[in-house]
């Protein structure tokens, strides 16, 4: 029985794109020359997340260990490393986000 539910939604796949094919057909010269440069803001708002992503995160990271070991080696020193550990973990956050508004704003 799956193997028969399978097959079913496998074949009605394939045919949307036989129903859809005629007005595609019609439209492909105007989108032709407009989806290449959409595909390359796409691509390029990808990788700039994925950069800002990975920056931030290696920047958090960084952050965090550092002020652990200045914590670990003066506990007394807790309450001064704390406060400006926070607030620089909230500007790399803010940095990647962003980014991530810049990319959506690059793609529309």
């Amino acid at each position: 029985m799956k193997m028969k539910t399978v097959m079913m939604t496998v074949a009605g796949l394939f045919m949307t794109g036989a129903a859809f094919a005629q007005e595609a057909a019609h439209t492909a010269a105007a989108a032709a020359t407009s989806t290449g440069a959409m595909d390359l803001a796409g691509l390029g708002a990808g990788l700039g997340l994925g950069l800002a992503a990975l920056g931030g995160a290696m920047g958090q990271g960084k952050t965090a260990a550092a002020a652990l070991e200045g914590i670990s080696r003066n506990p007394a020193a807790s309450d001064k490393v704390f406060t400006p550990m926070i607030i620089g973990l909230a500007l790399i956050e803010s940095l990647v986000l962003y980014a991530f508004v810049i990319a959506f704003l690059k793609i529309k």
